[in-house]
C-alpha cells in the first residue's frame, strides 16, 4: 500500500494527494530515495522483548493510549482492547462496529475512536456506550480526560462531549486557514488545561467552557502560496514538566512554556512526524529521516544522525539514556540520547512501525501495519 500526505482545501472540502509532498508519509514511496543500509555488527544490546500479540492490522493513524497499568489499542476492524503492560493479557475488549480512521483515546475506563463513517464511538470498559456523527473529518485520536471526550477535526475545530452519555458540551471554532492537513494533529492535557494545535500555534483551552486561555506560535508560516504556508502542528507532542514541544509540518520544531503560554524557542526544520523529548533534549526526524537533537532549554542543536536516512522512521521516543525509532521494515532502532550513535536494533514482523513507540512504566509498546504489538524493555 502506498500512502501520501493529504490536505484539505476549504471551503470546497477537496481531498488532494500531494505529489509535491511525496515522501512525507510514514511509508514513503518505493520510487523515492534508496533507504540507508542497516549498520553491520549491531545487536539487540540491553533491550529485550517481553511479549507480543496481534490485532487486525493498522492502516489508519493509530495512537496507543496508556492508562493505569494497561495499553489501550485498536485495529482496522474496530476492535478496541486494553492490554496488561506486564504480560499482554486482555483486560477488556469491545467493538466499535465499523472500520476506523482514528483512535484510540482512553482514560482506562472510557475509550474513544472514530470510524470511517465519521462517527465518534465511545466504549465503557469495552461495552458500547454511545456514538455520535461528526460534521467534520477526523484524523487525530480523541482525548479522554476528566470524564470528557475531546475531538480535534482536520479543520482544527475542537469539540467536547460528556464521556458518560455523549452530550455535546461545547465546541471551539477558530478562523481557519485555506488549507488544513489531514494528518494527526496535537491534542493533550497540561494540568487543568486542554492543549490543542491550531494551525502553527499551540492553544491552551479551558476544558469546562471551551474558551481560549493562551496561544503561542511554534512556527511562523512562510511562502508564496497556501501550500508553502501550510504549517499545521502534527502529533505526537512531547511534554517535559511545564514545557510542551511540537513540530509544525515541514516548517519548524519549537517549545512552549505551558504555564505562561509563551514560546520558548523555534527552529526552522522540515519534517512531518511529531517529536520526543527528555529532561535535556528534544528529538525529531526530518523529511530525509535525519534525526536531530536540540537542547530543551534554548533549541541549540546538540547532534544530527544520518545512519537511518530514508528508512521512513516513526516519531521518536526518549527512554532513559536512549532514543527509540521504528522504520519501514519493522525494525526498532535504539540510539544513544547523548550522541545519536546506534546502540541496538530489534526486529518485529517486517511491516512498517505505524506510530511512535509508547512508554508505560519501563515497558515500550510498538505497533506495526500488519497488526503486530511488541512490548520491549530497554535496559
Amino acid at each position: 500500500m502506498k500512502a501520501a500526505t493529504r490536505f484539505i482545501a476549504r471551503p470546497l472540502s477537496l481531498v488532494l494527494l500531494s505529489a509535491a509532498l511525496g515522501g512525507c508519509s510514514l511509508f514513503g514511496s518505493s520510487s523515492g530515495p534508496k533507504p540507508a543500509a542497516l549498520e553491520a555488527q549491531v545487536g539487540s544490546g540491553n533491550a529485550r522483548q517481553l511479549w507480543q500479540t496481534r490485532i487486525d492490522g493498522v492502516q489508519f493513524p493509530l495512537s496507543v493510549a496508556t492508562a493505569g497499568q494497561s495499553f489501550v489499542v485498536a485495529g482496522n476492524d474496530g476492535v478496541v482492547q486494553a492490554l496488561s503492560a506486564a504480560d499482554g493479557a486482555v483486560l477488556w475488549r469491545g467493538e466499535a462496529g465499523a472500520k476506523l480512521v482514528a483512535g484510540v483515546g482512553s482514560d482506562g475506563r472510557f475509550a474513544a475512536v472514530v470510524t470511517r463513517d465519521n462517527e465518534l464511538v465511545v466504549l465503557d470498559a469495552g461495552k458500547p456506550a454511545w456514538r455520535k456523527p461528526l460534521s467534520s473529518t477526523v484524523s487525530t485520536a480523541p482525548l479522554v480526560a476528566g470524564e470528557r471526550v475531546f475531538v480535534l477535526t482536520v479543520d482544527r475545530q475542537v469539540m467536547a462531549f460528556d464521556a458518560a452519555d455523549g452530550r455535546r458540551l461545547w465546541d471551539l471554532r477558530r478562523p481557519g486557514d485555506p488549507l488544513t492537513l489531514s494528518q494527526p494533529g496535537v491534542i493533550g492535557a497540561f494540568k487543568d488545561t486542554l492543549v490543542v494545535g491550531q494551525g502553527a500555534r499551540l492553544a491552551g483551552v479551558d476544558p469546562l467552557r471551551g474558551t481560549l486561555r493562551w496561544e503561542a506560535n511554534v512556527a511562523t508560516p512562510r511562502g508564496t502560496n497556501e501550500v508553502e504556508r501550510l504549517a499545521d502542528l502534527v502529533g505526537p507532542m512531547a511534554r517535559v514538566g511545564d514545557t510542551l514541544c511540537a513540530r509544525a509540518f515541514q516548517s519548524a520544531v519549537g517549545c512552549v512554556n505551558a504555564e505562561r503560554g509563551a514560546t520558548l524557542w523555534s527552529r526552522n526544520t522540515g519534517g512531518t512526524r511529531g517529536v520526543g523529548a527528555d529532561a535535556q533534549q528534544v528529538y525529531g526526524v526530518d523529511g530525509s529521516d535525519r534525526i536531530t537533537a536540540w537542547k530543551l532549554g534554548n533549541g541549540d542543536t546538540v547532534w544530527s544522525a544520518e545512519q537511518l536516512l530514508n528508512r521512513r522512521l516513526s516519531a521518536p521516543l526518549a527512554v532513559g539514556k536512549q532514543l527509540l525509532v521504528g522504520d519501514y521494515e519493522g525494525y526498532v532502532h535504539l540510539l544513544a540520547a547523548d550522541t545519536g550513535k546506534t546502540l541496538a536494533r530489534l526486529p518485529t514482523d517486517g511491516s512498517p512501525v505505524m506510530a511512535a513507540p509508547v512508554l508505560l512504566g519501563d515497558t515500550v509498546l510498538v505497533a506495526t501495519r500488519n497488526g503486530g504489538l511488541f512490548a520491549l524493555r530497554p535496559e
